[in-house]
């Protein structure tokens, strides 16, 4: 410790005095023993305060200590230094308290503009939070993402200090409404869109019913047409509940799914026995065709009458190759009708037995037409009035040519 006894004396009578620079004050009384001991008393007094002013300066210079605080307490030992009952380097300790209240006053100022530096930050932090929720309310239709986003917003807002409470409370307001108006438009969005889906599923359960009223028709054609509009119509339709979709789109596929695997079954099987008449009628077509007409036109006439009940037994043929064979048919039938006609010139109508048999067949194909007819068949009904038409035909020429 220094010898601060130097800066103070006791007189004759137990008074103690303090050297200063504007002279000699008294701080105390003596009478408890010598003047050293009264002067080391008061000494270590003194020495107290230069400890005190010591830690304060110490806190201060390593920043552990608030500068206001700092500023504070030395400001007190700075005004309590003038009456303070001590002994010592009063001028000395008062120099150092001055140059502490400037270091205070400066680190107190950069403490203050620092606050004031993170309240300005802190305010336009959650400024710009209060303004992305505020667009989120009144614009964003991602209803998860905007969702989510505000819940982060609201998490970071709790981790921002140092806003005065008015601004902080201002700015929470804002907040909690642009919340709260978010909330109210998703409600408003989904309540909507419940409203949407109800009439979604009402339209697709009557395409349901529809297809499924449709699925075991067998009129193709149609039905196939029909069911094709009410996909369109599917597809156009808004989407319905996700269980309610699914549940009326399995039912719907598989009405679909029902009819055109019947319709390909039986496409199938009549391509296959279409298939098989053209065989047979490609064969009989062969034969006719080989038939040598102009050695017995009779004969051949014969044998193209037994052909042709032959030909209209086997039944349709795919309609590409339809064409192709009744030329070729016709054409043989040509072939008989002018040998025939040939053989007519040669003969007298009455001694002409071909111009008999020929009234023969038409007695025949007309019999034939009536009992088509009785049988209610109108595929048969058709093909005899066709072969009658004919051989009527053939019968008026041959009449004519005698």
């Amino acid at each position: 410790m220094n010898d601060w006894t130097a800066f103070g004396r006791v007189d004759a009578d137990g008074t103690v005095y303090v050297k200063t620079a504007a002279g000699e004050k008294v701080v105390g009384s003596w009478q408890a023993g010598t003047p050293e001991e009264g002067l080391a008393h008061f000494a270590r007094r003194f020495e107290d305060l230069v400890t005190e002013v010591d830690l304060v300066e110490a806190r201060l210079k390593s920043g552990a200590a608030d500068a206001a605080h700092s500023l504070t307490s030395v400001k007190r030992l700075r005004t309590t230094l003038d009456e303070a009952h001590v002994v010592g380097d009063i001028d000395g300790l008062a120099t150092r308290l001055d140059k502490l209240a400037a270091q205070a006053e400066e680190k107190a100022g950069e403490a203050r503009a620092a606050r004031d530096a993170a309240r300005v930050e802190a305010v336009a932090r959650k400024t710009a939070l209060v303004e992305e929720a505020e667009k989120l309310a009144a614009e964003s239709t991602g209803w998860k993402t905007a969702g989510d986003r505000l819940k982060e917003i609201l998490d970071e807002w709790k981790t921002i200090r140092g806003v005065d409470k008015k601004t902080d409370g201002e700015l929470w307001k804002r907040f909690a409404a642009a919340r709260d108006g978010f909330t109210r438009r998703r409600g408003a969005h989904f309540a909507t869109l419940d409203g949407q889906r109800k009439q979604a599923q009402t339209a697709k359960e009557a395409l349901v019913t529809e297809a499924e009223a449709l699925a075991d028709s067998t009129d193709w054609a149609p039905t196939a047409a029909r069911l094709k509009e009410l996909m369109n119509e599917w597809k156009a339709a808004p989407r319905a509940s996700k269980e309610a979709e699914q549940r009326l789109w399995e039912r719907f596929r598989g009405a679909q799914d029902s009819f055109f695997s019947k319709r390909s079954e039986v496409f199938s099987a009549r391509d296959a026995e279409q298939k098989e008449n053209l065989d047979r009628k490609q064969a009989l077509l062969a034969e006719v065709e080989a038939i040598d007409v102009d050695a017995d036109p009779k004969t051949a006439q014969a044998k193209l009458r037994d052909a042709q009940a032959q030909w209209h037994d086997i039944g349709r043929v795919p309609r590409e190759n339809a064409a192709s064979l009744d030329r070729r048919w016709r054409a043989v039938e040509e072939k008989i009708r002018v040998a025939m006609d040939s053989a007519w010139r040669r003969t007298t109508p009455q001694d002409n037995p071909l111009l008999a048999q020929m009234r023969e067949q038409v007695a025949e194909a007309e019999q034939r037409l009536e009992r088509a007819r009785a049988a209610g068949d109108q595929r048969r009904v058709k093909e005899a009035e066709q072969a009658l038409a004919s051989k009527r035909q053939f019968l008026e020429l041959a009449e004519k040519a005698g």
